[in-house]
């Protein structure tokens, strides 16, 4: 099969003929159609995390394809199936986390795309029971999206609590928040869309934000006359745009970290933290039962996914295209 390897961390991605995978135990083989490209698998394949990936990965945690075998008789997924392989490829399920509802911080996880070998591929290896079955009429090319950065922003949106009569900005409209500000209309909030590129502003205005604040100009002004705001989920991995969004939030607020800084350190003022009760919450992606509300929210026509498709053959070019900001959304490899 064909799939895309990393060699040696930091080196470009080779694109390779190696065998196609056989699934064990509780395991499918996936045949992939379609996955998305997420700044992830760039740090994967670069190993910028302190855990560093499995070796010679294959990256892709936003695979989309039909279940072609499965390793065992009793898996809860049968041949024929289109389902998503996300990036909580596997949690333990007795861990107090996993029995609490919180798998996504299970203490002995595997990660697709990361510690198991994903969906830059042809056929993928997953457990049967954390893909998740993708309905009938979602597109696989929406689907891949909606398996990282919809379930990623729909379950940061949900743990900051938000009410219909409050404010929620979304700082950064591109792959997780054009996703996210279509989530914070869904759950009710009046909403705000920043960022620095004018398609991307253009973008916010078409998918119905009721404010548009262009962070070039003086964005606390801008926030300061429309009262302030009372979420903000920030996907951009920007410090600054954080302390930004902090200082724009009123008595109460919750400010949603996704974006993952580089360096790895935000500094916060206390003072105003502690007088005006600001909640920081750091987010990570949400369960498979979150995927599911996502993939329904979609079917049912709620959310639009916006897109691009590339072949795999040009994924190193597709690394660079997303790490210089020239995406207007999603980069998604198909493989039909």
């Amino acid at each position: 099969m064909k799939a895309a390897v990393v060699p040696t961390l930091g080196a470009p991605l080779e694109v390779r003929d190696v065998p196609i995978p056989e699934p064990g135990p509780g395991q499918v083989l996936v045949r992939i159609e379609t996955c998305g490209l997420c700044h992830t698998d760039i740090h994967a394949a670069r190993g910028e995390w302190p855990v560093k990936p499995k070796d010679q990965l294959i990256p892709g945690h936003e695979g989309v394809g039909i279940v072609e075998a499965v390793g065992s008789p009793d898996v809860p997924v049968a041949v024929g199936q289109r389902v998503a392989l996300p990036w909580l490829g596997h949690a333990c399920g007795q861990c107090r986390y996993c029995v609490d509802g919180w798998e996504t911080y299970c203490t002995a996880p595997a990660y697709m795309g990361y510690t198991m070998d994903g969906g830059y591929a042809e056929y993928a290896v997953a457990f049967a029971s954390h893909v998740v079955p993708v309905p009938g009429g979602v597109d696989p090319v929406d689907a891949s999206p909606l398996t990282c950065a919809g379930v990623t922003t729909y379950k940061a949106l949900k743990v900051a609590d938000p009410k219909p009569d409050e404010t929620c900005m979304v700082v950064g409209i591109g792959g997780l928040g054009h996703l996210g500000l279509q989530y914070a209309r869904i759950f009710g909030t009046r909403t705000v869309a920043v960022d620095v590129h004018d398609d991307k502003l253009q973008l916010a205005k078409d998918l119905g934000a009721d404010y548009v604040v262009d962070a070039r100009g003086d964005q606390a002004a801008q926030l300061a006359e429309i009262g302030g705001v009372d979420i903000a989920l920030v996907t951009v991995p920007s410090p600054a745009a954080m302390r930004a969004a902090h200082a724009a939030l009123n008595p109460n607020g919750r400010l949603v970290l996704v974006g993952l800084p580089a360096d790895n350190r935000l500094e916060i003022p206390v003072f105003e933290t502690v007088l005006k009760g600001v909640k920081v919450i750091g987010s990570l992606v949400g369960t498979r039962n979150d995927l599911a509300t996502v993939f329904d929210l979609h079917a049912r026509g709620l959310t639009r996914v916006v897109t691009e498709t590339r072949a795999l053959d040009d994924v190193n070019a597709c690394f660079e295209e997303v790490l210089a900001g020239e995406v207007p959304a999603r980069l998604v490899f198909d493989m039909r």
